[in-house]
């Protein structure tokens, strides 16, 4: 796991999970380099490759100011589907079943956070529908077509939380 430290001055911390070695499971990774890439600037944002989460990512989840998420979920749309939760949604979402191959779910991070009292209080996740899971470094096409457009509900997120910050630092 390589990530970027969170820094005081970084309003958003964006974290992107999955098994590249597995096919669509990878896609937050894949958006992740994306979001490295934008030349566009990156709206305060601590950008964390999370890899396949672990315990190693809970330090991360309690410091961050705001919170983002992206992974392979099975979020009940087609392949390639971008589907942005928010809040309670995302932890009624996590409450329902396991929808990841990780060796650990967010929910249980989440929920060894919420029991610190240093659950991020603003948190989303941006979930893609993957395609296939299975050996295999590429991304399905649905899925990869679907990098952009979750990269771009990233950055209108986090902008979105950023001057509501700044709004309430008036």
């Amino acid at each position: 796991m390589s990530s970027a430290p969170h820094a005081a001055g970084l309003a958003v911390t964006v974290v992107g999970i999955g098994n590249v070695l597995l096919g669509d499971e990878g896609v937050g990774v894949h958006v992740i380099r994306y979001l490295r890439d934008c030349p566009e600037p990156s709206a305060k944002l601590a950008i964390v490759d999370g890899g396949t989460l672990s315990f190693n990512l809970l330090p991360v989840i309690e410091t961050a100011g705001s919170l983002i998420v992206i992974d392979a979920a099975m979020i009940g749309d087609e392949a390639g589907a971008v589907r942005g939760l928010v809040g309670d949604e995302l932890d009624a979402f996590l409450g329902t079943s396991k929808h990841t191959a990780h060796e650990i779910g967010l929910k249980e991070l989440f929920d060894m956070a919420r029991m610190e009292d240093l659950l991020p209080h603003r948190r989303a996740l941006i979930g893609i529908h993957p395609q296939c899971i299975d050996w295999g470094e590429g991304l399905s096409d649905r899925v990869a077509t679907a990098v952009p457009l979750a990269a771009g509900l990233v950055l209108r997120l986090a902008r979105k939380w950023v001057r509501a910050d700044r709004l309430a630092a008036l």
